[in-house]
């Protein structure tokens, strides 16, 4: 199944449930829905950068600071960040709640919700999603950024998941 076909819960402006949708009609109709992404360290503190496959429907070729997708119907931010992280790097790691807020960068505006992991552990990305992938300090992840296209998404993440530890 095509990921823009995931059924979605559609929520209003205070992220409460008002129906069901499908994720692509969400975009596509500019309806609010939730995403759950996880920022990656290492114990280093060394943040998992990767790039998409050119393959992807959204972005492709693009690289991402953050590892993650819709939140399926039933399903809460943390759940939807923990399946992610699993399907898209083989990894099984609990992850901490950061921050949520209502993105209005990307395809469509949405409700993202930030977490983080310590991944301690050899990833296994699917090389279908996943091209490339590195650890970066964060000050070679900023000069990366500026170097590099990265998913609209990505640099708001970053900032909001940032701010909300008071790094930046």
């Amino acid at each position: 199944m095509d990921e823009m076909d995931e059924w979605v819960e559609q929520v209003d402006e205070h992220d409460q449930v008002c129906g069901v949708v499908l994720r692509r009609e969400a975009v596509q109709r500019g309806l609010l829905h939730r995403v759950a992404v996880t920022l990656c360290r290492d114990p280093g503190g060394r943040i998992l950068v990767h790039r998409r496959s050119e393959r992807a429907s959204r972005f492709p070729g693009h690289y991402e600071v953050v590892v993650g997708g819709a939140v399926a119907v039933g399903e809460s931010y943390e759940a939807a960040a923990v399946r992610e992280l699993a399907e898209e790097f083989g990894v099984r790691v609990s992850v901490r709640h950061v921050t949520t807020f209502l993105n209005q960068h990307g395809l469509s505006p949405h409700w993202l919700g930030i977490h983080e992991a310590l991944i301690s552990v050899e990833v296994e990305p699917d090389h279908d999603e996943v091209v490339w992938h590195e650890w970066l300090t964060e000050s070679e992840l900023f000069a990366f950024m500026e170097q590099r296209p990265f998913t609209p998404d990505s640099s708001e993440a970053l900032r909001q998941y940032l701010a909300a530890r008071g790094d930046r």
